[in-house]
């Protein structure tokens, strides 16, 4: 698990076994699987919350690392609602949104993780890992 500091392009989504999880199933951490889009590998990643990731903030701010364009082409996020602007411009599901850059254990292709956790209403803790994209 990684921050990603240079220039990306995204090239494709792999498919993850499981996506979303609801209060306890994220506890202590969420665990899932996803599927290298170059050699077919079954990957595992863990996300602990409140120590995994890193802020989506970091890969649009100045087009540093990619656009706010190109995340919402492939839709990694989407525009914050107006009640829930202090999170950032960009979430998944209005929602503190985190990243990391992970590699396939097989062919060492690299992937890009975008996730949200947080209390979406009351007693209501979600954990919602938006997409893994195979980047260059």
């Amino acid at each position: 698990m990684y921050s990603i500091s240079n220039k990306i392009s995204i090239i494709k989504q792999a498919s993850v076994t499981k996506s979303t999880f609801i209060n306890d199933e994220a506890l202590p951490t969420a665990v899932t699987t996803f599927t290298c889009c170059n050699c077919g590998h079954e990957n595992t990643i863990e996300i602990k919350p409140y120590e995994s990731g890193f802020p989506i903030f970091q890969l649009y701010n100045e087009e540093k690392v990619t656009s706010k364009s190109e995340l919402l082409k492939h839709g990694i996020v989407n525009e914050t609602s107006q009640r829930m602007l202090h999170l950032g411009e960009l979430t998944v599901n209005d929602l503190p949104t985190l990243y990391f850059g992970t590699d396939c254990s097989s062919c060492h292709s690299k992937y890009i993780c975008v996730f949200s956790y947080g209390e979406k209403q009351p007693g209501l803790m979600i954990l919602s890992i938006s997409g893994i994209w195979k980047y260059g």
